[in-house]
């Protein structure tokens, strides 16, 4: 037996114990691309177990995530601090090795995988985001950001339509650094997958633009063979195609979808073991082995080769070096603090009577003068989201030093793309899209509020005020979707302030994404004074209140806010005491102390009406059941806005009716 063939072993070893002790798992995927991560992860990754966050380091990306201790049997080797006993704690509650890799959960997991497809076009947004940094940070006589992508994925990922949005906007970007390995098993959880997945990969890699290499995923010098030609190729992503077998060394359950996502059961554990020639009682890894595996101090090696080659750079390019540093620890320049807040009290001194979605555009017009980092797009909507401005320079195959990517009609990819983006750090990624095709998205924004990390997701055209395109293009339940995922901050802002408020604590936030949604039609500024102006922030708070204590509550978000404050000075003319809250953040509002919140919605006063123009009865929460909802119930119409406000209830006159019964 070979040196590499027991350094693969190990790893087979480590994953069928596991996952039998936990009586859960997928060991086909391990054990069957155990060599090729021997290869790769031995022979060419570049990490530091004793760093895992070496900002040069190459990314490694578990797209079929459901093999995932494929990924904690490497990072035990390798050295990443992930114990025997977190190895033996495989799918346990708290522990670090989560049945699916979690970002945040263990050193050395690059993002959380799982929802096929979704790794791969993260590994797509790394790779836009290393091709990005190194067109604007590299120097002739200086790469300081020179490291490559690479990602695991398996027949899953291929069959879903995200990997066909991700992959051909990588190909037409001429991603050089990205390489790829399929894990060309022939099987799925059903079986044999010729019976429903019989696409010529290869021919659809080479279509969109890829290099592509096929070999035998259980040949070394093969592999090796693959990963140099694969590096050599600059101009290109690489798709290695790795024809292998699911579950290899189980001699009754290989090539088999009885080992794809079950344990391989004690008997046939212990004739495994017979047949790689691994005589070791479970969990037990020879020290030799562990010595060959050790990257600690190869890591720290190459660390220190990168760090004086910065030192270098430094001293050359001092400015760029200090704004490297700065950008990949997400830090904000010394004056957003003060820049952005002046063009807010601005705003408020001088606010338009404009779309939000235009009040949008003029804050990245502003805030992208401060913040080069920030890096848009949007998908095939840019003159209708407004996401360009006059500093916009596109990402293409010949310059990667733009600040723009133009995603075309792929509103998945371009949400999980951003995922990835965010993920390698550098950059503050934002996208766009007609809030209702925020459905095509759904999957990959759910994965960034569960990562918790910074991306910006901009949603234009935002009720049934989008009017004539009629209910397939009007959302409804949308914005109660957003609102109901944990982690997600979703902000539906009422004019030009509360969209630049909006915009600045999304890009403040590091612990999560923010949905920034906007309107298509004008919407009124309003009033403000300094308190009030100060509570903006807060997600809500009150924008009119009567002299003395209010008797009801109107609350409304957007467009909708311009009906409550209409509504507020009928009622008060008619004497009645009432008070408007603006609430374009619920998530914000939420996470406000209980002082807060109940300054802004009295418990005493009930009597409550909420008006916006989406699914009502997300509203009940703060209106309580004696409250009234204006909101909708159904699905919209096609007709001119005006139509359908008045149709829905959209109206002056309906709010004040309402309160009055109220």
């Amino acid at each position: 037996m070979t040196t590499r063939q027991m350094q693969a072993n190990a790893i087979r070893a480590l994953s069928m114990d596991a996952i039998q002790k936990s009586n859960s798992g997928h060991p086909g995927a391990p054990m069957g691309m155990a060599d090729i991560a021997q290869v790769l992860w031995c022979d060419f990754l570049q990490h530091n177990p004793n760093n895992p966050d070496w900002i040069n380091r190459d990314r490694f990306v578990l797209s079929n995530g459901h093999g995932s201790m494929l990924i904690y049997s490497l990072l035990h080797l390798t050295g990443y601090g992930l114990s025997i006993n977190d190895i033996k704690s495989f799918r346990q509650l708290h522990s670090k090795t989560p049945g699916h890799p979690e970002y945040g959960y263990t050193a050395g997991v690059e993002t959380t995988t799982g929802p096929l497809g979704q790794g791969l076009a993260n590994a797509v947004g790394m790779a836009i985001a290393e091709n990005g940094l190194a067109a604007q940070f590299n120097k002739p006589d200086h790469h300081i950001v020179d490291h490559f992508t690479y990602t695991f994925l398996g027949d899953g990922c291929l069959m879903e339509g995200i990997s066909h949005e991700a992959c051909s906007l990588a190909g037409t970007l001429g991603l050089g650094k990205l390489i790829a390995f399929w894990d060309n098993n022939g099987i799925s959880i059903d079986g044999d997958v010729e019976g429903w997945f019989t696409d010529d990969t290869p021919a659809r890699f080479t279509a969109y633009g890829w290099h592509v290499i096929e070999v035998d995923g259980h040949n070394p010098e093969q592999i090796k063979a693959a990963i140099l030609d694969a590096q050599a190729e600059t101009t290109k992503p690489t798709m290695i195609c790795c024809k292998t077998i699911i579950g290899f060394g189980s001699p009754n359950k290989q090539g088999t979808h009885d080992c794809h996502g079950a344990p391989l059961g004690d008997d046939e554990i212990i004739k495994t073991r017979a047949a790689l020639g691994w005589h070791y009682e479970s969990f037990e890894i020879p020290e030799d082995i562990y010595a060959l595996w050790d990257a600690t101090q190869k890591g720290q090696r190459a660390e220190q080769s990168w760090n004086e080659k910065f030192s270098a750079y430094e001293s050359a390019y001092p400015e760029l070096a200090a704004e490297y540093k700065r950008r990949m620890t997400n830090q904000l320049p010394a004056v957003w603090e003060e820049k952005s807040n002046t063009y807010i009290e601005k705003l408020q001194a001088n606010s338009a009577h404009i779309a939000t979605r235009k009040a949008s555009q003029n804050c990245i017009e502003e805030f992208a003068k401060i913040l080069p980092e920030m890096l848009g797009g949007s998908a095939d909507l840019a003159p209708s989201n407004l996401t360009m401005w006059s500093g916009t320079k596109a990402i293409s195959r010949e310059d990667a030093s733009g600040n723009y990517l133009h995603y075309g009609v792929r509103e998945f990819a371009m949400t999980a793309i951003i995922n990835g983006i965010s993920l390698h750090k550098g950059f503050v990624p934002y996208g766009a899209t007609f809030l209702m095709f925020m459905e095509y998205s759904r999957n990959a924004l759910r994965m960034s509020a569960l990562m918790k990390i910074r991306a910006i997701q901009v949603f234009t055209h935002d009720s049934i005020g989008l009017g004539e395109d009629g209910p397939t293009h009007q959302p409804v339940e949308q914005i109660a979707s957003l609102r109901l995922t944990p982690n997600m901050n979703t902000w539906r802002p009422c004019d030009s302030v509360e969209s630049a408020v909006a915009w600045k604590s999304a890009i403040e936030r590091l612990d999560g994404p923010s949905s920034l949604i906007f309107s298509r039609q004008n919407l009124q500024p309003q009033p403000r004074n300094a308190g009030t102006l100060a509570n903006v922030s807060k997600g809500g708070y009150v924008l009119l209140d009567s002299e003395n204590a209010p008797e009801i509550i109107l609350i409304a978000t957007g467009s909708e806010v311009q009906l409550a404050v209409e509504a507020y000075q009928q009622l008060t003319a008619a004497g009645k005491a009432v008070r408007v809250v603006s609430m374009p953040c619920t998530d914000q509002f939420d996470k406000q102390s209980r002082e807060y919140q109940d300054s802004v919605l009295p418990p005493a006063i009930s009597k409550r009406i909420a008006i916006e123009a989406g699914i009502a009865d997300y509203w009940y929460k703060y209106v309580g059941l004696n409250g009234k909802v204006i909101g909708m119930t159904s699905f919209g119409e096609s007709a001119p806005a005006d139509q359908l406000f008045k149709m829905f209830g959209f109206t002056v006159e309906n709010i004040v009716t309402n309160a009055n019964n109220l």
